[in-house]
């Protein structure tokens, strides 16, 4: 079994948790840590973030920790070891920070079918992840 799984989930959508929790559940074990990592996405617009309230940041990151809580207790209850994580950015780039600094030695992450056209052009967080983690990844589909 694995000491330290990292699962970045994104709770507004199923298919980023539904198939890939069995599988995290299953290889953290009784002995391991199951990371349940959530992240506010980068608004990636210098104009829209600048009408945005200047609390929103932090206010953001509260809900999604409160959120990811609530989604802890309500799927990952028993006698199971879970810590959840926020952070802000770009999703891969974040998710490859956070598995280095929780020290993860593996990452479980959901990943949707291939599209040719839309993983040319903008590529896939899971597939980012996949090329440049220096420890293991599943993905699930």
């Amino acid at each position: 079994m694995f000491r330290n799984i990292l699962m970045p989930i994104d709770i507004e959508h199923p298919e980023s948790w539904e198939k890939a929790l069995p599988m995290a559940v299953e290889l953290t074990g009784t002995e391991g840590t199951l990371h349940i990592l959530g992240i506010v996405h980068d608004i990636g617009s210098a104009w829209v973030a600048q009408s945005l309230p200047r609390d929103f940041e932090e206010k953001s990151l509260q809900n999604m920790k409160s959120r990811l809580n609530a989604f802890a207790s309500e799927h990952l209850a028993g006698n199971m070891r879970v810590k959840t994580h926020v952070g802000h950015g770009h999703v891969a780039e974040h998710i490859l920070k956070a598995a280095k600094t929780i020290g993860a030695d593996l990452i479980v992450i959901a990943a949707h079918h291939p599209d040719d056209l839309r993983t040319l052009l903008i590529g896939s967080n899971s597939g980012k992840v996949v090329r440049n983690a220096t420890i293991p990844v599943l993905t699930v589909r």
